[in-house]
């Protein structure tokens, strides 16, 4: 069990067109995290840009940095000077024409340890994602890596805890936490980009909120880790259209799923000391991992079973 304590922070903020002043302000805003102690900063997804896939325009794969490359440079430099581990959500050029919507962790001695590769990649109006990136490689390669590329989901053992990435549509998919949990995370870090289309803000935008919150909680609980969440604030326009409203509503939570701090819709910092021990007893007294039935899950593989696993008396997938 790790004994020590560790100190999360993550950084809730907008973005403009103007990227050397959303690098500088993240460098700010981690300078600000850091001194209220946090060992470990995430960034929001895309941090450096607006959230450009609000539509399909070829230019905007002019925005993809190449890793390493000038953001992780900076960034390596800054995890060095304040002892931190930094996780930098970006637009990543893997090659010509392969592009990936990526996390880089960087240790706090300033070397890279790897890059997280979002694997779920959504396609809804106003986020038209699948139009930019490739999702990241589902090879069964689960050891991390330093310096290069992830396949899969992965886990990487930094100076103060051990840290999973998924990024943002990721949060839906308890199979993801499930399996970044079983690699070892003590804490799921999920840079995120979500708002409100303004039409459905009225109707839909607290159970928008709600639904977003409530499914991370439950893969805190699900998986005795602590889970933590920064996304953007911040009205983005975009020509035609109604825009984008980001919402914020950033969190942590620990690994009995208690929103231990939280954000409203304005810029912030959020900082909470996760306790190792804390993890330990929710196992112990929740013991899910321990009850999987690892034997029983075969179907899960198939993307849709339907009527074919309704009970009947030969087919062993239900009962009658």
């Amino acid at each position: 069990m790790r004994a020590s304590p560790f100190t999360i922070g993550i950084i809730q903020d907008h973005a403009t067109d103007d990227e050397a002043a959303n690098v500088a302000r993240a460098v700010s805003l981690i300078r600000e995290a850091a001194a209220r102690g946090a060992q470990i900063v995430c960034l929001k997804e895309l941090f450096n840009t607006p959230y450009f896939a609000k539509s399909t325009k070829v230019e905007h794969f002019d925005l993809a940095q190449p890793v390493p490359g000038p953001i992780t440079d900076t960034m390596q430099a800054l995890a060095k000077e304040l002892a931190i581990v930094i996780i930098v959500p970006i637009f990543v050029r893997r090659a010509a024409g392969l592009y990936m919507n990526s996390a880089v962790v960087i240790d706090a001695d300033g070397e890279i340890l790897g890059v997280y590769d979002k694997m779920h990649i959504p396609h809804d109006p106003m986020f038209e994602e699948k139009y930019y990136f490739t999702p990241g490689d589902a090879h069964l390669d689960y050891h991390g890596e330093k310096g290069g590329a992830a396949n899969g989901f992965k886990v990487w053992k930094t100076r103060y805890a051990n840290v999973g990435v998924l990024v943002c549509w990721d949060q839906w998919y308890p199979e993801a936490a499930r399996i970044t949990a079983l690699l070892g995370a003590d804490v799921l870090f999920y840079p995120t980009a979500i708002g409100w289309h303004p039409a459905e803000k009225d109707t839909w935008g607290q159970a928008q909120v709600e639904a977003w919150r409530t499914a991370q909680r439950a893969h805190a609980i699900a998986n005795g880790v602590y889970v933590a969440s920064p996304n953007r604030v911040g009205f983005e326009p975009e020509p035609g259209t109604n825009g984008l409203e980001f919402f914020g509503h950033s969190f942590i939570a620990d690994p009995f799923g208690r929103v231990v701090t939280e954000a409203g819709t304005d810029e912030a910092v959020l900082v909470h000391t996760c306790d190792p021990k804390l993890q330990e007893e929710v196992r112990r007294n929740w013991p899910f991992l321990r009850d999987r039935r690892v034997d029983a899950y075969q179907p899960i593989l198939n993307r849709y079973i339907g009527a074919s696993g309704l009970g009947t008396r030969d087919s062993g997938l239900g009962t009658r």
